[in-house]
């Protein structure tokens, strides 16, 4: 029996995952912002005593060191982590205050950063352990109106390729799950939408609001489905660094790669061309 620390369990993948494990016979220690939200998980179906609770937002590092401490007291060591606590920020970037563009990066990057800090001293003095960060397709190619939301995705992307070859020589393995669209709570109530609205921006950002108002509840993406993937990547021998979730993450992030390969054949001569000449 595994103990897997996931971050923000209250709903969506976090919550799918957890339950999912639960029902496998792992242990799983679940974060939360609010404590109302403990007892209820503590008792959910098939916990049998392996659900914990803990309280921690994951903006405040000393809360964040407390909970995987007392994680690792109460289990005896975390083997999996998993930072998917997270948000969307909606609107161009100009509309965007840059309270908000900090908040996002407190959560989405700051946030993971500190969850993975505090874990690791004990993984490296295992030599094993596996830390899964959820980012998005949107952590590798972009869409107007969400482009902060992007930043933060993509920032936590290269941290965590970088995290990748630093411990993979001490037995920890590294795993970004990249989820299209999901049926879950991210682009209704888990979103912020930002107040000021620029006319010049509504046949871009304006039409990406638009089609998320849309699709809402309606969305692809099975998050059970999302859930085993997860644990079939982990448990894998060779689990992979990067598992794209869902059709449409397949269908954007081609595009984006292919796209990215095409300009770079094209300017290559000028790209190379930039050396000394010898």
């Amino acid at each position: 029996m595994r103990t897997w620390f996931i971050t923000g369990v209250s709903s969506g993948f976090g919550r799918a995952l957890a339950e999912r494990l639960l029902e496998k016979g792992e242990r799983v220690v679940g974060t939360f912002r609010h404590a109302a939200g403990i007892a209820e998980f503590e008792a959910l179906p098939n916990s049998n005593g392996r659900a914990f609770g803990v309280l921690a937002d994951v903006t405040d590092e000393a809360a964040v060191y407390r909970a995987v401490r007392d994680a690792e007291e109460r289990t005896g060591g975390i083997d999996v982590l998993v930072n998917n606590a997270g948000y969307g920020l909606e609107g161009a970037i100009e509309e965007a205050t840059l309270d908000q563009v900090r908040h996002q990066f407190e959560v989405n990057v700051f946030g993971a950063v500190a969850v993975m800090q505090a874990a690791l001293p004990s993984m490296r003095k295992r030599r094993a352990g596996h830390i899964v960060n959820i980012t998005s397709m949107g952590g590798l190619t972009t869409f107007a109106g969400v482009g902060i939301y992007n930043g933060s995705k993509f920032a936590l992307e290269g941290i965590s390729e970088a995290l990748a070859k630093e411990v993979k020589p001490l037995g920890i393995k590294v795993t970004i799950v990249e989820p299209g669209g999901f049926r879950t709570n991210w682009a209704g109530g888990s979103m912020v939408h930002v107040e000021r609205r620029i006319g010049d921006y509504d046949e871009t950002a304006g039409a990406f609001r638009k089609a998320l108002e849309q699709r809402n509840g309606r969305q692809p993406g099975d998050p059970q489905k999302a859930a085993d993937a997860i644990i079939l990547a982990v448990d894998a021998q060779e689990p992979p660094l990067h598992l794209l979730l869902g059709h449409d993450a397949l269908q954007w992030v081609g595009q984006k790669l292919g796209a990215l390969q095409a300009e770079l054949l094209k300017w290559a001569p000028v790209s190379a061309g930039t050396n000394f000449d010898a």
